[in-house]
């Protein structure tokens, strides 16, 4: 009995168990008492504040503005990020060999770093850059655009390239999904007279919605963890329109201001933990429905 009880296959999970409970577990039970202190990097002594960081960041408004940038930033990312993979995917979707070679390039942002990805977009669309080096050639005139430089759409600018950097991925799920989809079904929606667009719209995208949901929400939860792509070209600006609340932690850990630091993580990790469950919750129902 005992040898069997040591070839249990749950054995194996024992060291990543571990792992995660080391660096994931343990740290965030810390962070929920320190986030309860004062403690920061201009004294030694840490003393128990209660509810008084999180009263603070709600006083100043700072953190509010934070939350909201974080979701719009999300919603953004998650839009254009499907949009993009199905469009890929749909324009992919014949296994040719330009087909395969075009899926791999497109991939490949997916794997890189994420904030090389954001260094190299800083630099393409800095006024002098080869965006509008490149619009110039096309027009015929001098073009200087700051597109990372006006408080209304740039976190728009940076939304597109988070969602470019990950559109590899949206379009992995959408093809797996699309060669789900039984062939005969779309055979008799074909012989039924049905145009490639309605069938798309009322067979081949109701079908996918397992698929919508993994990506969906993958992308929404995976942006609002959002840090390198928009510190590598906005690092919050300007005006801290783009200051997501990784940004806002960051910066904020960096003041020595460690307990507040802690604090605003907290809101992140509650904020993602309570849009979680209703987003998939209503994407679980719709594939119900449909």
């Amino acid at each position: 009995m005992a040898a069997r009880a040591h070839t249990h296959p749950g054995w194996f999970l024992a060291p990543a168990f571990a792992v995660l409970g080391v660096f994931f577990f343990l740290p965030t039970l810390f962070n929920f008492g320190y986030a309860l202190t004062d403690w920061s990097g201009f004294k030694s002594r840490i003393d128990f504040v209660g509810l008084r960081n999180f009263a603070d960041l709600l006083g100043d408004g700072s953190l509010l503005a934070s939350v909201r940038t974080t979701l719009v930033y999300a919603v953004l990312v998650a839009f254009f990020q499907n949009l993009f993979g199905l469009a890929l995917a749909l324009l992919l979707e014949r296994d040719t060999r330009v087909n395969r070679f075009a899926r791999v390039m497109f991939f490949i942002p997916v794997v890189m770093s994420a904030l090389a990805t954001g260094y190299v977009w800083q630099a393409v669309l800095r006024p002098d850059g080869a965006l509008n080096g490149v619009l110039g050639s096309v027009l015929g005139q001098e073009i200087s655009i700051p597109w990372l430089g006006s408080t209304t759409w740039t976190i728009l600018v940076v939304a597109l390239v988070h969602a470019w950097k990950w559109m590899g991925l949206s379009m992995l799920i959408y093809l797996a999904g699309l060669k789900s989809i039984n062939e005969e079904v779309l055979e008799a929606g074909r012989l039924d007279g049905a145009s490639a667009w309605r069938l798309f719209r009322t067979v081949r995208f109701p079908l996918l919605a397992p698929a919508v949901t993994f990506s969906v929400t993958t992308a929404l939860l995976g942006s609002m963890n959002g840090f390198d792509i928009v510190q590598a070209t906005t690092g919050g600006g300007p005006a801290r329109t783009t200051e997501l609340l990784n940004i806002f932690v960051f910066r904020t850990f960096g003041q020595g201001l460690f307990a507040q630091a802690t604090a605003m993580s907290l809101v992140l990790f509650l904020l993602v933990a309570l849009l979680a469950f209703p987003v998939v919750r209503m994407l679980r129902r719709r594939e119900d429905v449909l």
